[in-house]
C-alpha cells in the first residue's frame, strides 16, 4: 500500500515483546530511491543511539492503530552492533549490522535489493556477501534532508519537496510531492524517482527533464486524494511513462 511519509511518522514500533518507540524518518539510497532503514525514536531507551530498522524487519503497517509491526525482540536490538546518534552510517557498520541479523546485503547485485528483486523474508533463503568496505559508497540520504529541496524544470523551478509517498511492501519511494506554492498557489504534484534527471547534493536542487506547461497541466494532487490505480495511470499518461505496475 503507499503511504506518506510524514502520515508514518509517529507511528509506534512494536517488536516481538513491546513498545521499543516511534518512528522518526527514513533514509534512502539515491541510486535506486529504495528506503534501506527506518530510523526509531526508542525515547529514554537507548536514547545515546541510532536506533535504524532494516525493511527485512519491517512486517506489516497498520494504519487503524498507527503502529508498524518489528520482527525483532528488544534484546535483538539492544544487542546490535551500535551506532552513536552524531555519527554518519558507515559502510562497516552496515556490513556489521546485516551480518548481525544474517539479512542480504541490498549492495550486492542488480536488484534493487540486492541478489533478489524482492525483500527476502524467508530465513532460509537469506544470504550475506562480505565485500571491500573501502570500495562500497552507500550512498545514503535522510527524508528529513531532502525534504525543502528545490525541483528544478527544463524551464525554471517549480516548487520544492514536500514529502514522499512510499510502497510499504517494496519499499520503494514511488512518488515525490511537490509543493508548488510559490508558483502555482495552493497546488501539489507528483514526480517519480524514475523521471529525475539528476540530484545536486551540493546545490539542495532536484532535476526533471519536464517543462512549466506540462506540469500545469498534471493531475492535481491533495493529502485528500486517494492514490488508486486509475489516479496513478492518469498521471503517468499524462507524462507518456509506463506505470511502475506494468514495469514490473
Amino acid at each position: 500500500m503507499l503511504r506518506k511519509v510524514k502520515d508514518l511518522t509517529g507511528y509506534t514500533l512494536q517488536s516481538n515483546d513491546g513498545d521499543i518507540g516511534k518512528v522518526k524518518e527514513f533514509y534512502f539510497d539515491d541510486n535506486h530511491w529504495v528506503v534501506r532503514y527506518l530510523v526509531a525514536d526508542t525515547g529514554n531507551w537507548l536514547k545515546e543511539r541510532l536506533v535504524l530498522l532494516s525493511p527485512y524487519a519491517l512486517l506489516n503497517v497498520d494504519k487503524e492503530v498507527r503502529q508498524v509491526a518489528v520482527s525483532l525482540s528488544k534484546k535483538q536490538i539492544e544487542e546490535s552492533p551500535a551506532l552513536d546518534t552524531n555519527m554518519p552510517v558507515s559502510q562497516q557498520f552496515e556490513m556489521s549490522y546485516h551480518n548481525y541479523y544474517g539479512w542480504p546485503s541490498y549492495w550486492s547485485g542488480s536488484y534493487a535489493w540486492g541478489n533478489f528483486p524482492l525483500i527476502i523474508r524467508d530465513p532460509g533463503k537469506r544470504q550475506t556477501t562480505n565485500i571491500d568496505g573501502k570500495a562500497w559508497n552507500p550512498n545514503l540520504r535522510s527524508t528529513h534532508g531532502v525534504r525543502g529541496y528545490h525541483i528544478q524544470g527544463v524551464d525554471g523551478e517549480i516548487g520544492h519537496v514536500e514529502d514522499y509517498i512510499i510502497d510499504d511492501e517494496t519499499w520503494t519511494i514511488q512518488y515525490i510531492v511537490v509543493e508548488t506554492r510559490n508558483w502555482i498557489p495552493g497546488r501539489k504534484i507528483l514526480i517519480s524517482p524514475k523521471w529525475i534527471d539528476r540530484v545536486s547534493w551540493d546545490d539542495s536542487k532536484v532535476f526533471v527533464n519536464l517543462t512549466s506547461e506540462v506540469i500545469k497541466a498534471a493531475p492535481e494532487y491533495s493529502d485528500e486524494i486517494l492514490l488508486s490505480r486509475e489516479y496513478e495511470t492518469n498521471l503517468h499518461g499524462h507524462y507518456n511513462r509506463v506505470g511502475y505496475w506494468i514495469e514490473e
